[in-house]
């Protein structure tokens, strides 16, 4: 379990200190601004009041209340299974999955919003804007169907 906890430490961390980074660097801006970084990818601060892919994203008063519990409910169940894995694949999957949830989640109560801010593109096609708290959470989701696929094997008599 330990395993699975440093990485949820450390991937909500840098999720922070990315955001922080991001809200200096647009600091007395709109937040429209967009910075081009490389060819491919822009930074764009936007604020996410809803959920995954900017669904249900409104200024509804619930809506920061709603997605944290519904958050927390899937951390606590997270929690339980990172105890009971086996595997260090799984472990540092589910560390992902919470830590990336987590850090969303204290935007959720700090600011009201998550702060997403990563634009990848390609020409005038760009992918929905995230952050780092939504990478960990995808590549945490991709291990867990990797460590899946593998199946369990049995150890020899």
């Amino acid at each position: 379990m330990r395993r699975g906890l440093i990485v949820a430490l450390l991937a909500a961390a840098i999720d922070q200190a990315s955001k922080l980074a991001v809200l200096r660097l647009f600091a007395g801006t709109d937040g429209g601004h967009v910075i081009a970084v490389l060819p491919v990818l822009n930074f764009a601060l936007t604020f996410n009041r809803g959920m995954s892919f900017g669904l249900f994203n409104t200024n509804a008063a619930m809506n920061a209340a709603v997605f944290t519990l519904v958050a927390a409910a899937i951390v606590a169940v997270l929690l339980v299974w990172l105890k009971r894995a086996e595997g260090p694949l799984l472990q540092v999957a589910i560390g992902l999955v919470v830590g990336g949830a987590v850090g969303n989640v204290i935007d959720r109560l700090v600011r009201g919003a998550v702060i997403d801010f990563l634009d990848f593109h390609v020409g005038q096609w760009h992918w929905f804007v995230f952050n780092l708290a939504d990478a960990a959470i995808s590549v945490g989701v991709g291990l867990m169907v990797i460590d899946g696929l593998r199946g369990r094997r049995e150890a020899p008599n």
